[in-house]
């Protein structure tokens, strides 16, 4: 790695960095030095000149996103020996199996590599950067990736939607090595989907919400279920696998919904137990009362940025209330959020308000977060995004 500059911290404002968060914000920096552009790699060091580690620099409030908190600069071989770290955490989870052949490999921050997402699709990889420093190294985490294991067979480079800036603009989504042709069949969990990672939302799938699809199979037996914000379908499956009676998917995309009924053809489910709506989930609430015994809320990330945070709240207190209204008594809402900047507590009393609104008795089953192929670093609690909870509807 060529190191382009160096950054000084502000007296005082090292501590975080003490503590292995992997952000320094633009406001903790005294100077820097060397020619330092966006994405370039840089030493950190504290006011008494002391390294305490190296990142990527960026404009903006996150100036440095460190990669390592050593005295030395990262070898050669550094992203190889991420990826190879990351891969052994999930073999150690049972993460690739007969059973599931598509997982996320890198999850940022959670395997000190902030910025960057790789996912896995049976061969294929793909890669999402998040800052201009993934962004430059883009081919070296490729080439990286093939080194540490040789059954990806192909690099996707999809980060035209992810990149800040200008960046968005000039980047094109691209093979980095090989190709496969889209939609691409993985299987989860024994059931079997196709993703398109070329036109699909994220990577292509949601990986997120496999342990959560799972559990919700446990929850439909001879039960009519309602899948909104359905996407391509991941739960769906799940539920009519679980045994459900009817289930019903929604989704405002048409391509979405397309994949979605050749998701649950691949899995030899009879058609008229299943049908395919692509209209906006309110809209499609507020025809439907008192209909289902199991809802399924997962809607995209409604608040991005903190400042967008108090009317998310507000949609999803709404989303939710409207949800309770077309449950049966005794029925079984899930519902998440994947807004990083709506955490746990805020989440959880978000619902609170919207069971008072919605004048019902509820019961919290569980609490549901991510899966264990996108860890949390215990020194960096953001990474936490995902929020679920099962409740009983009386």
């Amino acid at each position: 790695m060529t190191i382009e500059g160096r950054v000084f911290l502000k007296k005082g404002k090292d501590v975080s960095v003490r503590r292995f968060h992997p952000w320094v914000f633009s406001g903790a920096i005294e100077k820097t030095d060397g020619d330092v552009d966006d994405g370039g790699w840089v030493e950190i060091q504290d006011n008494a000149k002391k390294t305490l580690g190296f990142g990527h620099f960026q404009k903006g409030s996150i100036a440095v996103r460190i990669l390592s908190f050593e005295s030395a600069p990262p070898s050669k071989t550094f992203y190889e020996e991420r990826i190879s770290a990351a891969l052994k955490a999930r073999r150690t989870s049972g993460l690739p199996s007969p059973e599931t052949n598509c997982f996320r490999i890198i999850h940022g921050e959670g395997d000190g590599l902030p910025g960057l997402i790789i996912d896995y699709y049976d061969g294929v990889a793909v890669i999402q950067s998040h800052s201009p420093g993934m962004h430059r190294d883009r081919s070296a985490i490729a080439d990286a990736l093939r080194k540490a294991w040789n059954e990806v067979t192909a690099v996707y480079y999809r980060s035209k939607g992810t990149l800040p800036g200008r960046l968005r603009d000039e980047t094109a989504d691209e093979y980095l090595f090989g190709n496969a042709p889209v939609p691409h069949p993985v299987i989860e969990n024994g059931c079997r989907f196709f993703v398109n990672w070329e036109e699909g939302q994220k990577t292509g799938f949601f990986l997120d919400q496999r342990d959560n699809r799972k559990l919700l199979g446990a929850f439909c037996a001879g039960r009519n279920v309602l899948n909104t914000f359905a996407y391509t379908g991941g739960f769906s499956v799940y539920a009519l696998k679980g045994g459900a009676s009817l289930v019903h998917s929604v989704d405002a995309s048409e391509p979405a919904i397309e994949l979605t009924r050749r998701n649950l053809e691949a899995n030899g489910f009879d058609p008229g137990t299943h049908a395919c709506f692509a209209e906006d989930t309110f809209d499609f609430l507020k025809q439907r009362p008192n209909q289902y015994d199991v809802v399924i809320l997962d809607p995209p990330a409604f608040a991005k940025h903190r400042d967008a945070r108090h009317q998310a709240v507000r949609g999803y207190q709404r989303l939710n209330a409207e949800a309770m209204q077309v449950i049966r008594p005794g029925g079984i809402l899930f519902t998440f959020s994947c807004s990083q900047v709506v955490d746990r507590q805020l989440f959880y009393d978000t619902i609170v308000a919207a069971g008072i609104h919605a004048g019902r008795n509820i019961r919290v089953l569980h609490h549901l977060s991510q899966p264990a192929d996108h860890p949390v670093s215990l020194f960096h609690p953001e990474g936490e995004y995902l929020k679920g909870l099962v409740l009983l509807v009386e």
